[in-house]
This record gives C-alpha cells, sequence and structure tokens, in this order.
C-alpha cells in the first residue's frame, strides 16, 4: 500500500498543479463545442473549475427529424492532460452540482468527469414526455455523442463508471459502443432478465444467516398480525405526506411488509436495529417506515421514469408472498410494476428481453476491461453478471457482507489493492 499511497500523493501534486496552470481556459474551450449550449460555472471544492452545460440530444436518434432535447452535463477538470470518467448517472443529476461532489474513480486517478444526467431525469426530460423514446438505446447514443463530443477537449484516457441504475448505463453503454472508453467500472448493477426476476427472492431466502432471515421475517409477520392497528398508522402518514395511491391501503401495507426485507439487506441494515416483537405499535410501524416507506409505491414517486424502463427493458424483481399467505390482503403481486409503479401514459407497456441478451451476449463474446463492484448480501447482487470462464479483462469483486454501498474504498485491503493496481495499468 505504501506505493499506493506515493501515487496518491503524486496525483494531488498535478492535481494543485493543474488549478494553477488551467485557470479559466475550460470554459472557451465548452463554448466553441458544437451542440452545446449554455455553460454556467459551479463552485468545486475538488476541481480547478466545474461547469454545468447543456448539450442537445435528437429526441430519438434513429430519426433526428423528430426534435430534440437539452441533457445536462457537468464537467469537473483536473487537467487537459488528465483521464476522463464519464459518470453514467441512471437518474437525476443534481446532488452532482455541490461544491463538495467528486465520486470515487476521479478522486482515486486525479481525473476530470464528465457527469451525464440520464434522460427523462430532471433538466434531462423532454418538453414532450413522449415515453416512446425513452430507450436504452437512445441513452447509449447520448453517451456516444457527449464523449464524442468531450474528448475534443480531453484527448487522454477515458473511463465510464456507474452506480446501481448507473452501473446498468455503463454495461449497457459498453455493449452498444465498446471503444468509446478504455475500460469501465460499474458498481452494483445489475443484468436483470424479466420484469419480475425471480433470482432476487431465492436469493432472500439464503442471504445472510439463519438466525437474521428470521429475525427479519418474525418482524414482517408481527407487522401483518397487527394490521387492523397498522392501518390507522399509515393512512395519517400518508395523509401528513401527501401520498395518494392507486390500490387501497390494507395493500399498501401489505407491500410495504414484502418490500421490506429486500429494502434491509440493500443498505446494509444490522438486524439489532429490529424492535422487539412485543414492541409498542408505534415503535414498529416507524421502523418499518424507515425501512420500507409507503412513498416508494405512491402516485407522486419522483423516478416514474425509472418504472418506465424497467418495464420495457431494464427488469426488475418481484415479491415471494407465501412465506405471509395467509396475513395478506394481496391475492398475489404479479404484474405489480404496471399495475401501480407506471405513470398513466405509460400504461400497457410490455417487457421485452432484448437488451438483457444483447449485453449478456457481448459480454460472452468478448472479454472488454471491466471492472464489477458488488455486495454480498444486496439483493442487486443476485442478478449480477456472469463470471464467464476464460475471461482475462472482465473482473467480478464482491465486497463480504458488502451491501449496495460496496465500493473500492471500502473493499477488504487485498482486493482493494489488485482493483488499483488494475486501473492503474490500465491507465499506462
Amino acid at each position: 500500500m505504501k506505493r499506493l499511497l506515493h501515487l496518491s500523493l503524486l496525483l494531488l501534486f498535478s492535481l494543485q498543479l493543474s488549478v494553477v496552470a488551467f485557470g479559466g481556459e475550460l470554459k472557451d474551450k465548452l463554448l466553441q463545442l458544437k451542440d452545446v449550449g449554455r455553460v454556467e460555472a459551479l463552485a468545486s471544492d475538488h476541481f480547478a473549475e466545474k461547469y454545468v452545460v447543456r448539450i442537445t440530444q435528437p429526441l430519438d436518434h434513429r430519426r433526428p427529424e423528430l426534435g430534440s432535447f437539452t441533457q445536462r452535463v457537468i464537467v469537473g477538470h483536473a487537467g487537459f492532460d488528465r483521464p476522463t470518467v464519464i459518470i453514467t448517472e441512471g437518474y437525476g443529476g443534481s446532488y452532482a452540482l455541490t461544491p463538495r461532489y467528486q465520486d470515487e474513480l476521479s478522486k482515486l486517478i486525479n481525473a476530470n468527469i464528465v457527469f451525464a444526467e440520464h434522460r427523462y431525469f430532471l433538466e434531462s426530460t423532454p418538453d414532450s414526455l413522449d415515453w416512446e423514446y425513452l430507450t436504452a438505446e437512445n441513452s447509449a447514443y447520448d453517451l456516444h455523442h457527449i464523449t464524442a463530443t468531450f474528448k475534443q477537449i480531453y484527448p487522454g484516457k477515458w473511463v465510464s463508471t456507474g452506480i446501481s441504475k448507473g452501473g446498468q448505463t455503463t454495461m449497457i453503454y459498453r455493449a452498444y459502443f465498446p471503444d468509446d472508453v478504455d475500460f469501465s467500472v460499474p458498481y452494483v448493477a445489475p443484468l436483470n432478465r424479466a420484469v419480475e426476476d425471480d433470482r432476487q427472492e431465492a436469493f432472500l431466502r439464503k442471504v445472510g444467516t439463519g438466525k437474521e432471515r428470521k429475525r427479519i421475517k418474525n418482524f414482517q409477520l408481527e407487522i401483518l398480525k397487527r394490521k387492523e392497528a397498522m392501518l390507522p398508522l399509515l393512512e395519517t402518514f400518508c395523509a401528513e405526506k401527501g401520498l395518494t395511491f392507486k390500490i387501497p391501503p390494507a395493500e399498501v401495507l401489505d407491500y410495504c411488509v414484502l418490500e421490506y426485507s429486500f429494502a434491509f439487506w440493500q443498505w446494509g441494515t444490522s438486524t439489532g436495529h429490529i424492535p422487539p416483537l412485543d414492541s409498542g405499535d408505534k415503535m414498529l410501524f416507524d421502523h418499518l417506515i424507515d425501512i420500507s416507506g409507503p412513498d416508494y409505491f405512491s402516485e407522486a414517486r419522483p423516478n416514474a421514469s425509472f418504472f418506465v424502463q424497467a418495464a420495457r427493458e431494464l427488469g426488475y424483481y418481484g415479491y415471494d408472498t407465501k412465506p405471509f399467505g395467509k396475513y395478506l390482503t394481496l391475492r398475489h403481486t404479479h404484474g405489480y410494476v404496471s399495475k401501480i409503479m407506471l405513470p398513466p401514459a405509460a400504461a400497457g407497456i410490455t417487457f421485452d428481453a432484448a437488451l438483457y441478451h444483447k449485453v449478456y451476449d457481448f459480454l460472452k463474446d468478448n472479454d472488454p476491461k471491466m471492472i464489477w463492484i458488488y455486495g454480498e448480501v444486496d439483493p442487486w447482487s443476485a442478478t449480477r453478471v456472469p463470471a464467464f470462464k476464460g475471461k482475462v479483462n472482465e473482473q467480478i469483486y464482491i465486497q463480504p457482507r458488502g451491501s449496495h454501498r460496496s465500493r473500492i474504498g471500502n473493499m477488504p485491503e487485498e482486493m482493494k489493492e489488485k482493483i488499483l493496481r488494475q486501473i492503474e495499468a490500465w491507465l499506462q
């Protein structure tokens, strides 16, 4: 680790040099790029210059005559001679506007960032909200256009990365445009093959220890057994928050309970946080809401665009109702994504597994330079990419007892050193 520490100090020194050397030169270069519109300066604790820019994209890259929209891109400058990390965000990108923002990878390698907010999220939403154009293919072409544009400023090594749905986007982008970047680091990225992929259900039946699973299940059952007492608490909570639903309150409670085990493991919660089963109704209810609140199933979800993508081609997960059957108001949960998660204008969307096969076949038939980071207890790792035999560049690392928060920085030291050595080699 001493050599890696020495490398980090050198990178920090070069970052300080670039702050002095490059002043405000980047803005002039950005304004000269084709399809780049407004350029606004942002404060940064980490980058010499930082800007939010708008780049014009076709609504449909196959049919550019149909119109366009502007996509929000955030550029953080470490140096014109530094590598560049394109962050393939899967959602909105407002959090990257803050001065303190810096992704893990750009920090590790002292790189520029080109942060791409996903189409149909926040400020990258077309004026005419036509769901037809929200496809993985169009998002990949968005990223291709962004990369080609900013390579005119940053000609060095390029790396793509993203977290969760952003990691999915990294994989999809690579499958469509294998040579746009030199290597990729997707974090906790699933590769789902169905809108209700049942591999997560099987995963939840085995994750952790038997004692942990029993404690989680017993809590879920206790909530359902007290449904008569829980419903008034739920209705009061939802009224105070202004939440509305497509389904009755009893079914909302059922979904919160079913979601509980997935959310519990996803974020690495300790079973020590589960209240004793003889606790009062309010204490049990508050814990349920803290882990899997009803807002997730409400009509006012901020990420409706995600569920359109999940229903169409990204896939999602289902729920195992068997352990709770006699206590559930729900008869089943099949089709719940379409029933309760989709906006009305997207009703009728059906799942197509073509994207799954495209990414799967790309990874099976090729050996792109890619490092995947997963967490052992994260249910999304149930649908992680396969470890194909004979691959040298496709590398998968799983953090022991790691959750959806698994990163290079919190890997065991031996794993972390191996990952950093590989990244360093690929940057040469």
